[in-house]
């Protein structure tokens, strides 16, 4: 394989047996529960990197149900998104993300930077109430509830929420362990439809764990809890702040 040859085909690892197709990506069915919680500001400061700026100290803990996504397949996951501003606009920061698929954890740390790891979530529906736990091995680590569909929400609210950009930390070290990339990238969904949304009384359980530290921002307040149910697309990123120039 000449140098033409290797660059016309890299794109993602193995060279020649890459663990995901190319992108963008389209999820039918996706189904979020997002839990918001009051959180401690300076646990906050400590973990959400400039230039993005944090108004109120607030968390959205999401568990995100998968059946059907394009080169990755059907996984779950779940995680903390930190509402944040740039340049004035109201946004997302991605702070931890834990999945149960190898193919969506090796695409989204290396085209994005998601901050994926191998974990266990689960999102179903018992009796009632609706439930996001996440295991990491046998050590429970989170637990949130909902009221299964207790009151619908306006489709054309959440819309313009999941519209609104989400920023990731993208680090990819050089083979010394130094930083070779370490950006701020914002991306977006897109060609989004709202199938459902539901709102209702919640409840969210967080374990320290020291490999899978959710807990480090603590649960000080539930404030709302949303049910959602879309088809969208998972835009490609672009770099908004390069930490090494």
């Amino acid at each position: 394989m000449n140098q033409n040859d290797i660059r016309k085909q890299a794109f993602a690892m193995p060279l020649t047996n890459p663990s995901y197709p190319r992108g963008p990506y389209r999820f039918i069915n996706r189904e979020f529960l997002t839990i918001t919680y009051r959180t401690d500001m300076e646990a906050l400061r400590r973990v959400v990197p400039e230039p993005l700026e944090i108004s109120e100290p607030i968390v959205k803990y999401e568990f995100i149900r998968m059946p059907d996504s394009t080169g990755f397949g059907d996984y779950t996951e779940s995680g903390q998104v930190v509402p944040v501003t740039l340049n004035g606009v109201a946004g997302g920061y991605v702070h931890s993300m834990y999945l149960n698929d190898e193919s969506p954890i090796a695409g989204g740390r290396e085209i994005w930077g998601f901050p994926k790891k191998l974990a266990d979530p689960a999102l179903r529906v018992e009796k009632d109430t609706l439930i996001g736990t996440l295991n990491v091995g046998s050590v429970r680590v989170a637990t949130g509830t909902m009221g299964y569909k207790h009151r619908t929400l306006s489709a054309d609210n959440v819309l313009k929420s999941l519209l609104a950009p989400s920023y990731l930390l993208k680090i990819i070290p050089h083979v010394d362990c130094s930083p070779r990339i370490c950006e701020l990238v914002r991306y977006y969904m897109t060609d989004i439809t709202v199938k459902g949304a539901w709102e209702g009384p919640a409840g969210l359980e967080l374990h320290q764990h020291a490999l899978a530290p959710v807990a480090d921002l603590p649960v000080l307040e539930v404030l709302s809890a949303v049910h959602l149910l879309t088809d969208l697309t998972l835009g490609l990123g672009e770099v908004v702040h390069d930490y090494l120039k």
